[in-house]
Order: structure tokens, then sequence, then C-alpha cells
């Protein structure tokens, strides 16, 4: 149906003038989404192609890149936001969808503007500057809610140094935030595409170093014992080598790293209840077993390389914590994908709506790792990073924060049973056979009225189905009133003990809490929120009940 009516548009375009095919990326039979995402372009009357008018009107132009930013939005979706878009919800998804929509679109002008004779240029343009008009758009907040401080980074600097005189080139430098720390900021304007960041591959700390150490040699045949670990225990003994290529890299390295790893009693204790203290505290149990495990068998093994003094179990948290906090997932020139560290790059913080998205493979002609722009960056604007598609929990267990903004994957699975799924294929609205169900703030979601109260489609359809509510053309308004009611009623006996569960904070505890506790105070401040708009929107649903407007899920 969309390919019919492109080809017709195209005839009509091709009556007034030139027109140039614009085609998008096909949708991969490969992609476990296939089927969802060609559902949601055809019922959006979507294509991948497109044709464009030259001359073009500017109005007619714009019109048009909408439809292509609306299609790239549904080619770069991700299961989680195929789970919370609602069938009328055309966008954007999220921050990182749109970055990777804009940017798609971004380079295919490029591509355009290339090979383009004037006239076909001046359209083009007008696309492409549009486009870096909407990309500025996505987290322009962001830099607003950093506050900078004056603080004394000589260890940072010399870290920039060394990384220079390494082979490092870079359009940043160090900056200090209220209540984040470390970060980089843009030292000229930076535009999308451009370099921000390039460090050596002979810089990265990853296996392939890793083989060229003596604890390689050492444990290579060890008990079965995994790079990743080797990697680990490396870090912990190279710290203490004085004569370390990378003695800059660790002295620039903080004392503690303050992750959900390092939480004391009171801050457990603040979490009791929910799904972050049992990450946490599995996390601690695995990595004291794993401890043990190695602990003093290495030192009586090999007393010359694990020396007892640099391998206590602080020193060895501190390792864990350095490469949960800083590593990343890079593909070597090898080809090989590795978890590695990268000097310079670990001082860039996390944002939900980062300026640099993708960056995760060694550039096969430089031999370094570049670090492009998704979203330009202005002289003196932070620039930050995404270090992935992480909830809150994750973040402050591994990294020790909360991202500023509304981060999306902030979500609540739900222990429900699923077999009304299984038994009615039509209750499920993915094609990915989704069995398990989630939700997240309601804030985020622009169907707040009837029949989605700010809810997931999937959740909703599956507890109609399990309560025998569902609706069709000939359910009755009385009908779909009582079964909305008890729907409703069912949800609300969900949350309600859940939100009972959490109880506010007392202010006065947080002032003169420690880090920790202030932490784990925000990450359940954070929880209560998204459970108290559940709570919310379907008491106001309730209430405004006779003013519901009919309308019938298909």
């Amino acid at each position: 149906m969309a390919a019919a009516q492109a080809a017709a548009d195209a005839r009509k375009l091709g009556e007034r003038g030139e027109t140039v095919a614009f085609h998008l990326p096909p949708l991969s039979e490969e992609d476990p989404l296939h089927q969802d995402k060609k559902r949601l372009l055809e019922s959006r009357n979507l294509s991948c192609s497109f044709h464009i008018l030259i001359p073009c009107p500017a109005a007619d132009t714009l019109k048009l890149l909408d439809q292509m930013i609306q299609a790239a939005r549904i080619v770069h979706m991700d299961e989680l936001e195929l789970y919370f878009a609602g069938d009328d919800d055309i966008g954007p998804f999220s921050a990182r969808n749109e970055l990777e929509a804009l940017n798609l679109l971004f380079k295919m002008m490029n591509k355009l503007l290339l090979t383009s004779d004037a006239a076909s240029k001046e359209v083009f343009q007008m696309l492409q500057d549009e486009i870096v008009v909407r990309l500025r758009s996505v987290g322009k907040k962001d830099n607003a809610q950093m506050v900078s401080q004056t603080q004394n980074h000589d260890a940072e600097d010399s870290l920039l140094k060394w990384g220079e005189h390494h082979g490092v080139k870079s359009k940043l430098r160090i900056a200090f935030y209220q209540g984040a720390g470390r970060g980089m900021v843009a030292s000229e304007s930076i535009g999308v595409g451009d370099t921000a960041l390039e460090i050596p591959e002979s810089l990265i700390i990853s296996e392939e170093l890793l083989c060229q150490s003596e604890v390689f040699l050492a444990l290579k045949d060890f008990n079965n014992i995994t790079s990743e670990t080797m990697l680990l225990l490396w870090s912990m003994r190279e710290r203490h080598n004085l004569s370390s290529k990378f003695k800059t890299y660790f002295e620039a390295l903080p004392e503690n790293f303050n992750t959900g790893l390092s939480f004391g009693i009171d801050a457990l204790a603040a979490l009791e209840g929910t799904l972050l203290f049992d990450e946490i505290m599995q996390a601690k149990q695995h990595l004291r077993q794993q401890y043990e495990d190695l602990f003093p068998l290495l030192c009586t093994n090999f007393p010359e390389i694990f020396r007892k003094d640099v391998c206590t179990w602080d020193n060895f948290m501190w390792a864990c914590e350095l490469w949960y906090s800083n590593s990343m997932m890079v593909v070597l020139s090898s080809g090989k994908l590795s978890t590695c560290l990268v000097p310079v790059a670990g001082l860039l913080n996390h944002s939900v709506s980062p300026h640099i998205l993708n960056y995760g493979r060694v550039d096969e002609a430089t031999k370094s790792l570049k670090f492009p722009l998704s979203r330009p960056c202005d002289a003196g604007e932070q620039c930050f990073l995404s270090y992935g598609k992480h909830p809150g929990s994750h973040l402050v267990t591994f990294y020790g924060f909360l991202p500023r903004g509304d981060n999306p994957y902030d979500v609540i699975p739900l222990d429900l049973d699923t077999s009304a799924d299984e038994e009615d294929g039509a209750a499920q609205s993915m094609s990915t056979s989704q069995t398990t169900h989630m939700v997240r703030g309601t804030w985020l979601s622009r169907s707040g009225g009837f029949p989605m109260y700010g809810l997931p489609q999937p959740l909703l359809s599956h507890l109609r189905a399990a309560l025998g509510c569902g609706l069709d053309e000939s359910t009755t308004e009385a009908d779909i009133k009582e079964n909305d009611r008890v729907l409703l009623e069912t949800l609300l006996s969900i949350f309600n003990p859940m939100l009972e569960d959490l109880p506010e904070t007392d202010e006065s505890d947080r002032e003169s809490a420690s880090w920790d506790v202030k932490l784990a105070l925000d990450y359940k401040d954070l929880q209560r929120m998204i459970i108290s708009s559940i709570v919310t929107s379907c008491t106001s649903a309730l209430e405004n009940a006779p003013r519901w407007k009919l309308k019938v899920l298909h």
C-alpha cells in the first residue's frame, strides 16, 4: 500500500518537474523486529522510498522531511521503543532513536550533495540544514542543568598532555561539574559527523595488550581463567607499577569510584524492597566469591607477580569498579570485539541524549578509535557520551550515578502470568513473542487518556485478555465502561501496594546523609515517582469515567 502510494506521488511530482529518488536502507529480514517495523510503516502509510521534487517549495520540502524522519525512526526502533509506542505514536520514541534517525538522513544528504546539480543541491542543503536544527534540539537542556565549578585538575591535565604525546587528538578540554565530577567540554564548535576525540589503538588497554604481559604468561593455563579476569588483575597490579607506560593514566583515576558496589549498610537499608537492592547484593556476593577463588591462591603460586600487599580486597574492588565504570566495547583493528579501557575517553560523562552515540570501532586506516558527534556541540558546551541503553539501577550499581532528565530505559518489570499471551496470539502486539511486561513513568507517554492511560498497549492487551475484558466493534458502551473499570481497579491492586512499600523520603535525612545514602534515596524517589504516575493515571481515569471518549482498540 505504501509503495503504491509512493509511486503515485512520484508520477504526480514528475508532472511538475524533475524528481530525485531517495531510499532509506530497507528493513532487514534478519532483524527480529522486522515484522513489527513493517506493520508500523504500513499502518502509518510510510515507505522507505521517497521522491523529491526539484525545485520544491520550502513547505513541501519540510513536509517530506517529516515523513522521512517518521520512517527513519521506525527503522531504528529497538524492542523497548516498540513495546511502549502506541499505535498512533509517530515519535520521537527516545533521544537515541531520534539521533539515529536524523543522522541516517544527514549522512544520506551528504552523499546527495556531493553528486547533485545546483538546483538539486539547493533542496538537499535545505533538508540538511533543517536536520541539523532538529539535531540541536535533541538534549538541548543537558548543559543548562550542569553547574560548572573551579577545581584543581593537575592529574587530568597531565593525562591530556600524556595522551597528546602519544598521539591523542582532541577538540575537548577538562571541566568539573557540581554533582557530576569530571567532564569534557568542547574547546571549539564541533559539527555533526566531526571527530571530537581520537585515541590511538596503541593506548587502548585490551586483551591484545594483556597478551604481551607477564600476567597473561603466568595465568593463560591457570584454572580456565578468563581474559576479562586477567585484565582486571593486570589493572590491579599495573596501578602500582611505577615504570608502567600507563602510570599517568592510573594516577588520573579517582581513589574511589563511589558506585553502588561500594554502598554501605545504611545505603543498602534505604534500598531494601527495591530491585536495585537485590542487584547490588548479588553483584557484591559474586565479586567476593571471585576474590576468594583467586586469593591467596595466586599469591602462593605466583608470589613475584601477585604480591600480598597489592592483592587486597580493597584493591581488587577498585579494579572491578574501574572496569565496570570505565570500560567500553570496542572492535579492534584485528576485527575482534573486546572489553577495553580507553584513556582520556573515560573523562566523558553519560547522557540519555548524548553528542557521541556511535564510537565502538577502530578505524582501520588510521589505527585509532574515533568519537564522532551525532549532534552539534558548541564551544564551551559539555560534550556527552552514551554509556549504553541502561536503566537507573544499572547506572547506580556500576557507574554510581542517575542520569539527569527522563531516562526511557527506567522500566519496572512485572511478574505476571503470561499464559494469556500464549493462548491468544492476537493479544500480543509484537511478533517477537513478547512474554514479559513492564511499565515506566506515564509522563513519557503521549497517550494519557482512554484506552491507554499512559501505559503500554502490550500490557493492557495482556490484562484485558486475562480478565476477559477484550474490546471489539460489538462491545456496547456500557460494557466498555465496565471492562475498563475492572482493568483500572486491577492495575491499582498491583501498583498501590508497590507505592505503599516506598514511603516518601524525609528531606531532613537527605541533607546530612553520606553520598551513598543520598544516591540510594534518589533512586528510591525515582521508583516512587514512576509507580505514583501509574496510580495517578488509573485513579484519574476512574474519577473521570463519565467523560471517557469511546474508542475501540483493534
